[in-house]
């Protein structure tokens, strides 16, 4: 289920991921100790996170680099980073970063952000633990509202043209809809749904369509705009929850990383943290 989590958009490119582990090589760490224990020892919370996948991650910023830091601070130690270039497919995410590590030679990291809590998903990688869900994504379509003003349905869109990415659980949908009914009318060279609202933003298109976080960093609080659930019965009409992952024996990390996220929600942080990529926060 990894492309409804993000396009396959090329999505990541490659960071510096090798940097980030060679400084803990040769620390003296216990043998015998946990997951957590070893992360308190070495005094750094090593995350994974997806390379150049706004509003989550690009240019060292976003939501996923500010709730690293959150949960490094929640465990008292200082936080490594390790963005990496998306794979195949989450299967091999899970491998690479989570229980075995890349063959390229770095990796695995201690917590990978940004998992779909799916079902599934777990049951196929009995290595790692979903866990902790901190947000809910949903497929959305923006349009300009003096073009567009009303969209019931696709149909609405009349000839209008729509950027859409089109390696995308977006780009999908709005190919197949209405037996392709619209395929003529779109722009689909874009490689994520923040590049797609730049087109809306600058009247290329009267409609851009992409994950609902990526039209909000861009266009969210603009009066022109409406965002709205794309329109199509194929699109998960409640989205998908939004998690991390560890090691499957890693128990102790996992509960605390969990009550990190559950403060981070409860204390109204987490809703800050979308706020500033202005994305609305969606409870998980």
């Amino acid at each position: 289920m990894k492309n409804i989590g993000a396009s396959r958009r090329d999505w990541l490119r490659w960071l510096g991921a090798a940097g980030a582990t060679a400084g803990m090589a040769g620390l003296p760490l216990c043998a015998g100790a946990t997951p957590l224990e070893r992360v308190r020892e070495r005094g750094a919370l090593t995350v994974g996170i997806y390379q150049d996948m706004p509003p989550f991650h690009a240019g060292g910023k976003g939501i996923d680099v500010e709730l690293a830091q959150a949960l490094a601070e929640s465990l008292g130690v200082r936080l490594s980073l390790l963005p990496f270039h998306a794979d195949e497919n989450m299967a091999d995410d899970l491998r690479h970063m989570v229980w075995r590590g890349h063959y390229l030679g770095y990796g695995p990291a201690d917590v990978l952000l940004h998992v779909p809590v799916d079902r599934p998903l777990m049951e196929a990688n009995p290595q790692v633990a979903i866990l902790a869900p901190y947000c809910r994504e949903r497929v959305a379509i923006a349009r300009r509202l003096d073009r567009v003003p009303r969209l019931d349905t696709l149909s609405q869109l009349a000839d209008g043209r729509v950027a859409v990415p089109g390696q995308s659980l977006a780009g999908w949908l709005m190919i197949g809809a209405d037996s392709g009914a619209y395929r003529n009318q779109l722009i689909t060279q874009w490689k994520d749904g923040t590049e797609a609202a730049r087109a809306l933003l600058r009247d290329e298109v009267v409609a851009a369509a992409g994950l609902a976080s990526e039209l909000e960093a861009v266009l969210r609080g603009d009066a022109r705009f409406e965002i709205a659930l794309l329109p199509s019965p194929r699109a998960p009409r409640d989205g998908w929850a939004v998690g991390m992952a560890v090691k499957r024996a890693s128990t102790e990390l996992a509960q605390a990383l969990q009550r990190a996220v559950n403060e981070l929600a409860t204390n109204g942080r987490l809703a800050q943290i979308f706020e500033r990529s202005n994305v609305a926060w969606r409870a998980a």
